[in-house]
This record gives C-alpha cells, sequence and structure tokens, in this order.
C-alpha cells in the first residue's frame, strides 16, 4: 500500500506544481507542453510525450481559481487553453514562413504576421475546449471522458468551421506506424482524438486523485484500463489486419509517378518554362532505374500540381508534345492551370453555375474570368478528357478573403493569381475514363480534409492526390502532409498515388502500405502496380456517424460514472 500511496504522491504533487503555477511560470508549462505536443505527429512520432503534455493541459483548466487573482476562472481557463494551443499550432505550422521567402523580396514582410497569427486564431479553438473542460469538469474518470468529448469536437469543428483548417488533428497521434494506424478505418481521425485523449490524459489525471472514493489501487487499475487495453487491442487489429497482403487491380495498372524537384523560385520564370517542360518530358520516359522505356506498359502517368508553368489547355504545341509522349493506351493524370472566360451578368458575378458556364447568361453580360487549379486527364491524342477544379482553396495561398478590398490595397496571394483562383462545383466528381479505375482527384491540401474525400454516392477505385510542397522546403510540413494523405487510404480502404513537384511523392495501398516513395527533394520517377481498393471500412461506410456516435457513448458513459460517484 506504501508503494501505490507513492505512485498516486507523485502524479498529485506534480498536479499542484502545474495549477499553482502563476505569471511566466503558468504561461511557460502551457506553451511549453503544448509545443512539445507537436513530437507525438509526422515525422516524429514520439507519442508518449502526451501522457505528460495533456493532463498538464488539463490541470490548467480545472486549477483551483484563486480569489486574489482578478481575472474570471473562465478568462484565466480560457487563456491558458489558448497558450497550450498557440505553443502546439507555432511549434506545427512554423514551416508556413517558408512559403514567404521563396520570394522574399515581395512577401519575406508578411512572414513572421503568418507564423504567428495563424497559430494565434486557430489556438482560440484550445481556449474554449479550457472553457468548457473547466465548466463540465469532475474528479476521476468522468472528468477524463469529458475533457475527451470536448476536445474531440472542438477538433471536429476546426475542420469545418472557416473552411476549415483540420492540420495536425490530436488523433493524428495514433497513427504513428503501420499497425496503429489501421484503427482510422474504423473511427477516423476525429474518433482516434476520443480515444488519443482517453489514453494519454487519463492515466496522469487519474493517479493525481481527486476522487475520494477511489484508492490508489483503484485508481492504478482504471488508470492501466484507460491506456494499455485500448493500445494493445489497437496493436493487435493492426498485426492482424495487415497480415493480409494486398492484391493487384484487376486487370492490372501500371503507374508511373514524376518528381521533377523543380526549386520553386525558379516555377514561374518565363524563361524556364521549356527547360521545366522537358525536364517532365525527360523522366516520364525513364523508369525509377533511368532506364528509357517510353512508358512502355504504363497505363496511368502522373504529374504534380501546376506541373507545367504555363496554361497547357491554351497551348497546342504543348498538347502535341503530350501526344508525342503517350504511348496508345496511356493516360497522363497532371495538375494544370487554367482560365475560363464566359459571359455573365453583374447579379451573377457570384454565380458558381454561371462562373463554370453551365447556365446561360444574356447575350450583352460582361466577360468573367475565372482561373482554376485543376487535375486533367490527358489521351494518347493529348486531348483533356477530364478535368476537375479544385473545390477546397488555400486562404492567402490561392484567394484572398474579401479579394478585391485586399488587393486595392496592395496586397496578393501568395500564388499571385490576380482576382485569386476560382472553386470547381460541388460535389467532388468521380473521375471515370475509359481504362483507368474510376478515381477522385485531391490537389494538394484537399487530401487533409477526411470529409470531403469522397462526397459523391458512387465509391472509387483509387484516389489520386497532385501536390507541390516545394513552397515549404525542407521542414515538417511535407512530411506531416505526407502522413495526413497517408491516413486518408485507410480511412476509405483505397490506394493513393501521391505526385509531388518537389515531394515527397509515393503510393499506398489501402493498408497504409508504402508500395512506392521517391524523398522531399529527389528527382525521378518511380512505377508501381495499382493496389486493389479494399472491401469499404466501417468509416468510409458511415463516415462522421461513427464519431458522433462514439461522442454520444463517451458523454453518457461521463455522466453515468458522475451519477454513480455522486451516490457513493
Amino acid at each position: 500500500m506504501t508503494t501505490l500511496r507513492a505512485v498516486q504522491d507523485l502524479p498529485a504533487t506534480f498536479r499542484a506544481e502545474v495549477q499553482t503555477a502563476s505569471g511566466y511560470r503558468r504561461v511557460a508549462w502551457a506553451l511549453g507542453t503544448g509545443a512539445a505536443s507537436v513530437l507525438a505527429m509526422a515525422p516524429f512520432f514520439l507519442w508518449p510525450v502526451l501522457f505528460v503534455t495533456l493532463p498538464v493541459w488539463i490541470w490548467l483548466a480545472t486549477a483551483p481559481h484563486p480569489d486574489r487573482e482578478a481575472t474570471s476562472a473562465d478568462w484565466r481557463a480560457f487563456r491558458d487553453g489558448w497558450w497550450f494551443g498557440f505553443g502546439y499550432f507555432f511549434a506545427g505550422l512554423f514551416w508556413i514562413g517558408e512559403a514567404f521567402f521563396v520570394e522574399a523580396e515581395i512577401f519575406g514582410w508578411l512572414m513572421p504576421f503568418a507564423v504567428t497569427l495563424l497559430p494565434a486564431v486557430v489556438a482560440v479553438y484550445f481556449g474554449l475546449a479550457s472553457v468548457l473542460i473547466r465548466k463540465l469538469w469532475h474528479p476521476g474518470l468522468p472528468g477524463v471522458l469529458t475533457a475527451a468529448v470536448i476536445i474531440a469536437l472542438i477538433e471536429w469543428l476546426r475542420a469545418i468551421l472557416l473552411t476549415g483548417f483540420p492540420w495536425n488533428t490530436l488523433g493524428y497521434a495514433l497513427t504513428g506506424g503501420e499497425i496503429l494506424m489501421q484503427s482510422a478505418a474504423i473511427f477516423g481521425i476525429f474518433g482516434l482524438t476520443l480515444w488519443t485523449v482517453l489514453i494519454f490524459a487519463g492515466p496522469l489525471v487519474l493517479l493525481a486523485g481527486g476522487q475520494k472514493s477511489q484508492s490508489p489501487s483503484d485508481s492504478l487499475a482504471t488508470a492501466a484500463a484507460v491506456s494499455v487495453l485500448p493500445l494493445l487491442t489497437s496493436a493487435l487489429y493492426g498485426a492482424v489486419v495487415l497480415s493480409e497482403s494486398a492484391p493487384a487491380a484487376d486487370p492490372p495498372i501500371d503507374v508511373r509517378v514524376v518528381q521533377p524537384s523543380v526549386p520553386q523560385r525558379d516555377k514561374w520564370m518565363g524563361e524556364k518554362q521549356r527547360e521545366i517542360f522537358e525536364s517532365h518530358e525527360a523522366l516520364s520516359r525513364q523508369n525509377a532505374k533511368g532506364e528509357i522505356d517510353d512508358l512502355a506498359g504504363i497505363e496511368l502517368l502522373v504529374w504534380p500540381e501546376a506541373a507545367m508553368p504555363f496554361r497547357p489547355l491554351d497551348e497546342p504545341a504543348a498538347l502535341e508534345r503530350i501526344a508525342n509522349l503517350l504511348p496508345d493506351g496511356t493516360h497522363m493524370a497532371a495538375g494544370i492551370l487554367r482560365v475560363e472566360t464566359v459571359r455573365a451578368g453583374p447579379s451573377e458575378l457570384s454565380s458558381r453555375e454561371t462562373a463554370v458556364g453551365s447556365s446561360t447568361p444574356p447575350p450583352d453580360a460582361p466577360a468573367l474570368r475565372r482561373a482554376f487549379n485543376s487535375l486533367a486527364v490527358f489521351d494518347a491524342d493529348g486531348r483533356p478528357v477530364a478535368i476537375y477544379d479544385k473545390i477546397h482553396l488555400v486562404p492567402f495561398g490561392e484567394y484572398l478573403p474579401f479579394q478585391e478590398t485586399l488587393e486595392a490595397l496592395g496586397l496578393q496571394s501568395l500564388t499571385r493569381q490576380r482576382g485569386g483562383f476560382s472553386s470547381g462545383p460541388e460535389p467532388r466528381p468521380l473521375i471515370d475514363v475509359q481504362g483507368l479505375p474510376k478515381f477522385v482527384g485531391l490537389i494538394c491540401y484537399e487530401a487533409i480534409f477526411p470529409n470531403e474525400v469522397v462526397e459523391g454516392p458512387e465509391r472509387p477505385a483509387l484516389l489520386v492526390n497532385v501536390t507541390n510542397d516545394g513552397w515549404f522546403g525542407n521542414t515538417t510540413g511535407p512530411r506531416q502532409h505526407l502522413h495526413q494523405t497517408r491516413v486518408r487510404a485507410v480511412e476509405q480502404g483505397l490506394p493513393v498515388i501521391r505526385a509531388g513537384n518537389n515531394g515527397i511523392s509515393a503510393a499506398f495501398d489501402g493498408r497504409g502500405r508504402i508500395v512506392g516513395k521517391l524523398d522531399l527533394n529527389q528527382r525521378g520517377s518511380f512505377d508501381v502496380r495499382l493496389p486493389a481498393a479494399l472491401a469499404p471500412p466501417p468509416f468510409a461506410v458511415w463516415g462522421q456517424m461513427i464519431f458522433l456516435t462514439n461522442l454520444l457513448v463517451f458523454g453518457i458513459a461521463a455522466l453515468v460514472l458522475r451519477e454513480k460517484e455522486r451516490r457513493r
């Protein structure tokens, strides 16, 4: 019993140290543990750090409010949660600043604002979570379950409000490694966020005490149950499903992925256009060993986002060269930029249907020019047989909120596209080209939105992600992006082909296993035989209903345990 009491006394002492901290020490606890939590994400996956950092967040939120402090208890909780969130998002998103150095003479002055303002805004979500945790707190397991519900719900809202930004959702901590990653097929990333809070915050919070009715041995047993059992169950499930190899698609489809690794600074220089296009051509004609085979046996060639630094649909010579590149029966999927000019009346300027020409404007309507970041599929004759226009655009990267007003003040998006890009029509269409499996196109960071991957009623057989992470240098950003795309493969049970300008290009099967890869800034190509789509896993069938059901189960469990505690 003495040993058990010592096990409980140490966490209790730690909790007291955190909760009684004030001033700069309190900020340091919140900011430091928030920043350290990023180590649980890609590319580090040091998820045990959350066994310390998440309890600190909860302890700060639920600390007794000293009478001598002038601020309200709710404001204090919000402030602590905001500092935790600022540390987390600053450490996790610092790489955004790299984009402002690509053309430092134009955008460099904005870098300090970008790397601080975005974390400061997104941290508001964590501040709100802290307030709710404080208001609904109950010592012991009911409190941990409640905190899990609140944090997971806030993370879900972060993915959908204000265009959404679910980067480094906390649930990714449980996807480090192929074995643990498999649970995403059941719960999805937001469902895993529930389990992340329970598994990692539970042990220290429970061992620190607070429940008068629990003995040290009971606290230790509960802490082990909420942490060890879910981890072991997840690992066992992952090991079982990974014991089965992924079959190839039927009929077999051979894919070549090209990674030209063009420096972002050079990408849009007019004098570099021919060189960049010819680089893509040369890499397409050779296999991973550097042997020239002119795409023999390849059914699908994939180039990255905005692969051609011009508008290829307006360049007959480029289309002719694509036709000369592709053998009969071979298609190419490539990220392109394109512009449509349609006629629209003043009352229709904001209409998406008019913008893409699907309605009939009046004959005297003014011309309206719209630019799109697109994914085009070309056939062996160089004809674009399918086009997908990006739906989920990057704020400040591909468009400016209040575009006309901010451009009038002299600001511009990082792509320097005057007027910004336009969104394509929703829902995301299925790309259906004869000779290829039906697939969904995801351009750049569209792959981080689990709710938006498959939007139509028909299930695709493949996800194709084209991207350009060359903006972000050799940082954690491209590696985090790659991992989040990989988790989409597991959630949907679908193979993913990913082509990046500077990397990281990769191919995954429906279990998230890597079947082909080119590392960051590596120039080359690789070939893969397309894995078959798996039977739809639970998340692919039920989507966020699984997450919402888990929220309900966790919430009911918290209420039942709380009532049970009250009656003792």
